[in-house]
């Protein structure tokens, strides 16, 4: 059985324009950009987002104008994450009366909960939204890493958790999702949320991946994806050696975030290198390591 998520899937930066306003035209181009560029789906109200400066009409907006773009023609996976549980299920119960395909949530970020807290919290979630729901760990960002046994709890007692998005730099911990819980529920998704994790999840026997660079060079990630699955290894390695190069340019950057736009910005998108704060953007030796990397792919002109 084919999981309900797969491919590539990106995680939707936030175009603002100068006064900090979400910057509508620059979301409508990034969507049908990405589309064009063979993306499975769009995950908008992301970390990379800025999920966390969004008020919920802003995220229902957000969402709002990726669905009129998207034409049903990708999924429009938006996030739904909160301190509170309530809220989570509010905005989960809003994306699906705009006719969202699923929705995605991380752990409560601010206290730390323990198992049982947590597992309270993504059951309510799953109860209450009609809707697939993909489970995130990222716990560099929450504190909280999720254990493999929560996720095989949640799989066997609720049919509409569609799979996780794992943002962890833990080959074993991936091994033992999919060995341990997509071994007895077939249609769980497990999708990296690192970029360099992406062939290697493949090879383990992962669906995918809901990754940052997917924003810039879909392409690649594309291609990736399609030459693992035809079979052709070497044409995947070649194409994963490409994505690990530009993956440098998180060694110089100071969030998710600002690296996709100042990486837009260096390739001549039409997105305006904006962030909300606290965030603010790469400084210009930063942005002139980008360029370095850019240069050095050949991947200086901008294709539309």
């Amino acid at each position: 059985m084919k999981s309900n998520f797969y491919g590539v899937i990106t995680p939707l930066i936030t175009p603002f324009s100068e006064d900090y306003s979400i910057d509508e035209e620059g979301l409508r181009w990034l969507v049908r950009y990405l589309i064009k560029k063979g993306v499975h789906g769009v995950f908008p109200n992301s970390t990379t987002g800025e999920f966390v400066h969004l008020t919920k009409e802003e995220a229902l907006r957000i969402t709002e104008i990726t669905l009129e773009e998207s034409g049903g023609n990708i999924w429009v996976i938006p996030g739904i994450s909160s301190n509170y549980t309530e809220h989570c299920i509010e905005l989960g119960r809003a994306f699906k009366d705009l006719g969202v395909d699923g929705v995605i949530v991380t752990p409560p970020y601010f206290f730390k909960i323990d198992h049982e807290r947590l597992k309270i919290h993504f059951s309510k979630i799953l109860e209450k939204i009609d809707l697939p729901v993909i489970i995130y760990n990222i716990p560099s960002a929450t504190g909280i890493n999720i254990s493999i046994s929560l996720y095989k709890e949640l799989s066997k007692e609720y049919n509409n958790l569609a799979g996780a998005k794992v943002t962890y730099e833990n080959f074993i911990y991936l091994r033992q999702l999919i060995q341990m819980v997509k071994s007895e529920r077939r249609d769980f998704a497990v999708l990296t949320g690192l970029d360099e994790m992406f062939l290697p999840l493949l090879m383990l026997g992962g669906d995918g991946g809901i990754m940052a660079l997917a924003n810039v060079f879909p392409e690649i990630h594309r291609a990736i994806y399609d030459s693992y699955m035809s079979g052709d290894l070497l044409k995947a390695l070649e194409e994963w050696r490409k994505l690990l190069k530009l993956v440098r340019i998180y060694d110089y950057t100071s969030s998710y975030p600002t690296a996709i736009k100042s990486l837009l910005y260096v390739i001549g998108a039409p997105i305006k290198p904006i962030a909300r704060p606290p965030l603010e953007m790469e400084r210009s030796d930063i942005i002139k390591k980008i360029e370095d990397i850019v240069k050095e792919m050949n991947m200086t002109q901008f294709s539309y």
